[in-house]
């Protein structure tokens, strides 16, 4: 089973929590641990202030998030000029620096973080988590009822039972 969800967002500063809550909302419903909702939300407020903060030719951009088994993708994308991305994030923030720890907290919050910078096009910020469903949640009771179907014990291949 997959699921997705796409906001197209205006450039403003109302719609980083917007995104955050439709977000968080939805993983916490479908009974995705706390632990890893709280890190996509910090790590999709990064992605989406880095838009506000340096893409200023475009007037909107997109958050695109898709579940498919335990993992979460999230694309932010935006329409402004591009940039090179392949350093970013790589070496510490000064200690008393006010700016430079967004890369640097979404490399950490995420098990995957690309940067895809198409010149005069945009950029992609793809986030990768991989997370755990709380105990009797409604994707884990899916998962379950599925393995059992298939396999007819309840431990199949898409059992969350025979997940490591």
């Amino acid at each position: 089973m997959e699921i997705k969800l796409t906001l197209a967002l205006p450039r403003d500063a109302f719609s980083v929590p917007v995104a955050r809550r439709v977000l968080a909302g939805a993983l916490r419903s479908l009974g995705v641990q706390e632990l890893a909702v709280t890190d996509i939300e910090v790590a999709l407020t990064e992605a989406a202030t880095n838009v506000l903060d340096h893409a200023h030719t475009t007037d909107q951009y997109e958050v695109s998030a898709g579940i498919s088994g335990n993992l979460c993708v999230i694309e932010v994308i935006d329409r402004g000029a591009g940039f090179d991305s392949s350093s970013l994030g790589l070496a510490d923030a000064e200690d008393g620096a006010e700016e430079g720890r967004g890369i640097q907290l979404m490399r950490a919050l995420v098990d995957r973080v690309t940067f895809t910078s198409r010149p005069q096009v945009g950029t992609i910020v793809h986030l990768e988590k991989e997370f755990a469903f709380t105990q009797g949640s409604t994707l884990e009771r899916l998962a379950v009822s599925r393995g059992a179907d298939r396999a007819g014990t309840g431990t199949g291949p898409d059992s969350v039972a025979a997940r490591p």
